[in-house]
């Protein structure tokens, strides 16, 4: 018997024909009250947890019973809300940390800190998000806003405008058909053909430097990581207020960053310019 393929292709490709008999509807429910759950900024109830997954009050609530039986929920002191629970919190540090790719940039982003003196990170894409698989602080008490583990919409980031820029044009349509994007400053994309032209500007240029496009205030110079095959497996940047940039970031930073990002592409396989 043949194993079954992924059940979950990439965004725009066709489900396979039985890919509602390889759902677990149970499992399924679970993972998204988890999401749910991650997704809020304070704890839900039953009934919010209910109404955000689409089903009734007593399902909801033999769900939530079961996750925090195995810690991946715990409930409010009032006994009124439930939050993440530290076997999810867990199991995210221990798939952060055990991702190749955290080691083989860690020396390169430290270096690139030390060069630039602004605080770097590693991110990847998980669907429509970046997710900060690392962050070297800057040692100069230039605070930086991103840790982690944490995540941004991959429209509203110069990073994320790199990273979009390993799909086709149909897989970058099909990824965004028909979904809203908000902005988060004056300079953020809100429709797909503003969001195409970011990401084949990232990709033409190579690295983005950015003022204000994430924060008001802020800058960000922003390059691709290539594996062996030359696809954008990651992304890395700088960032941090504009009073941490010299004068001449095009200069000064930006060599430094395209530097950082070939070494780690390199470590990856690919012996060639990241842009």
């Amino acid at each position: 018997m043949n194993e079954p393929t992924d059940p979950r292709p990439d965004p725009g490709a066709a489900m396979p024909d039985n890919h509602e008999g390889y759902i677990v509807p149970g499992l399924e429910r679970g993972l998204r009250v988890l999401e749910t759950v991650a997704a809020a900024e304070r704890g839900l109830t039953v009934s919010e947890i209910a109404a955000r997954i689409g089903v009734g009050r007593s399902s909801a609530f033999r769900l939530i019973y079961t996750l925090r039986f195995l810690k991946f929920l715990e409930s409010s002191a009032d006994g009124r809300s439930y939050g993440l629970g530290p076997r999810v919190l867990n199991l995210g540090f221990a798939y952060l940390n055990g991702q190749s790719l955290i080691q083989v940039a860690q020396g390169a982003l430290q270096a690139l800190r030390d060069a630039t003196g602004i605080s770097a990170h590693l991110v990847i894409r998980d669907g429509r998000d970046v997710l900060f698989l690392d962050c070297v602080p800057s040692r100069r008490g230039f605070l930086t806003t991103f840790n982690t583990g944490a995540r941004l919409p991959a429209h509203v980031t110069p990073l994320g405008w790199l990273l979009l820029s390993d799909l086709s044009g149909r897989e970058l349509a099909g990824l965004y058909r028909g979904v809203a994007l908000p902005p988060r400053t004056e300079q953020t994309p809100t429709d797909l053909p503003a969001l195409q032209r970011c990401v084949a500007e990232a990709a033409a240029r190579g690295h983005v430097v950015s003022r204000g496009m994430v924060d008001a205030g802020g800058g960000t110079v922003a390059a691709p990581v290539l594996d062996r095959d030359g696809r954008v497996v990651a992304a890395i940047d700088v960032s941090g207020p504009d009073s941490a940039f010299p004068e001449d970031v095009e200069g000064i930073t930006v060599p430094e960053v395209l530097k950082a990002a070939r070494a780690i592409s390199e470590r990856l396989g690919h012996f060639g310019s990241p842009g």
